[in-house]
């Protein structure tokens, strides 16, 4: 199944690339006014009858297998199982311990982690955090 999705993507980007090859190669609608005042189609590379129905054929054929490799890989996305059924925060890491707000909060590179006073040696009256944080005048 896998070989076979990786066949279709390799087919549709193929196909993508070719259509806006094709795409660029034509002309515009205004082009065909040049061809009145002497600019005539009969040198060029498609021959007198100019190169619409070659390019403009062969792009409706690349659009067509485009659209239906897109409907194809739309498919089989919706018939691939995922591997896990759960959702993606179920596997989300356990945070660390939050640590006690005020002077025991601030890591210390000089001060061992066993003087740092404790959790219950903080004032109350330092609020954890948020906008209890802010100073009033």
């Amino acid at each position: 199944m896998n070989v076979l999705l990786t066949i279709v993507l390799a087919v549709q980007i193929l196909t993508a690339l070719a259509m806006i090859g094709l795409i660029l190669l034509q002309h515009g609608k205004g082009a065909d006014m040049g061809a009145a005042f002497g600019g005539g189609a009969s040198g060029s590379l498609f021959g007198a009858t100019g190169s619409a129905n070659f390019l403009s054929r062969t792009t409706a054929v690349l659009a067509a297998v485009f659209f239906v490799c897109t409907l194809a890989l739309a498919y089989f996305s919706h018939s691939v199982k995922p591997a896990g059924t759960g959702s993606v925060l179920e596997g989300a890491a356990v945070p660390a311990a939050v640590p006690a707000s005020g002077a025991g909060a601030i890591p210390s590179t000089t001060m061992p982690a066993a003087t740092t006073a404790p959790a219950a040696a903080v004032p109350a009256a330092t609020p954890a955090s948020g906008a209890a944080q802010i100073p009033t005048k």
